[in-house]
């Protein structure tokens, strides 16, 4: 079960963090993995990791939420590959500030990434995956999404977004059925990577408390659904958003 072999995914995002653990488990399942982010430098030294485990992968800088960057990237994935088979919308950031103090460009910015960057590489994708009648588009999304009672003071840009891609998600997986393609989200809760290192030590133990498995989620833990809806396992599933979250939304 959950063989990737032959199948070429992409990975936005995937120089550290979770994206980094999306890529290198997508690796150890067979896919070659295409890894991008805004660092050149980063993005190597995943792909060496992936090399030395005997996987396959390269790497390219790509701003997501830059059409011509995002075009270009899968213009040579296409050449190299002749295909894309799945596509991993992990690149995001989260920069917290309050709500009176936000400023248009702090806004600007955090839509752009987060929300317009996974619709231009979604679309693209899709593009390229009608063509085979087959493909996965997992996007990544965010406990705080809304609609779930979970929220967090000065993330009001970063909210939206996400809970932008929740519903982005479900429309592409409605329109993009009859193509051969599904579209799930991943809403991770409070998970050990660098963005949830910028909350401090009181905040983080705040969410403890109130996980019932009282710790921080692994990003593998998030891996592992990824791989199970880049799979073959997965397809009758699509339109679906699952919160790996340590029963966060259940307490």
């Amino acid at each position: 079960m959950f063989d990737l072999k032959g199948k070429i995914a992409l990975v936005t995002g995937g120089r550290r963090g979770m994206g980094r653990s999306h890529a290198l488990t997508l690796a150890k399942q067979g896919a070659t993995v295409v890894v991008t982010d805004v660092d050149l430098a980063e993005c190597q030294s995943v792909v060496d990791k992936i090399k030395g485990g005997g996987g396959l992968g390269v790497c390219f800088k790509m701003d997501v939420s830059d059409k011509s960057e995002v075009d270009g990237v899968f213009n040579e994935v296409l050449r190299q590959f002749g295909r894309l088979d799945i596509l991993v919308n992990n690149a995001g950031i989260f920069d917290p500030k309050p709500a009176l103090e936000m400023s248009e460009k702090d806004w600007d910015k955090t839509i752009a990434i987060n929300l317009k960057g996974e619709f231009l590489c979604a679309q693209r994708a899709a593009q390229e995956m009608a063509k085979q009648k087959w493909g996965r588009i997992i996007n990544i999304a965010s406990i705080a999404s809304g609609g779930v009672g979970i929220g967090f003071e000065g993330a009001a840009h970063y909210a939206a977004s996400k809970g932008g891609i929740i519903g982005m998600s479900e429309t592409m997986a409605i329109e993009w059925a009859p193509l051969g393609i599904t579209v799930n989200v991943i809403a991770p809760g409070a998970i050990q990577t660098p963005m949830v290192g910028q909350v401090t030590e009181e905040v983080a133990n705040e969410i403890k408390t109130r996980v019932p498995l009282k710790r921080i989620g692994r990003p593998e833990e998030v891996s592992a659904m990824v791989i199970f809806l880049a799979s073959e396992e997965s397809s009758y599933v699509t339109g679906a958003t699952f919160y790996v979250d340590g029963g966060w939304l259940a307490a």
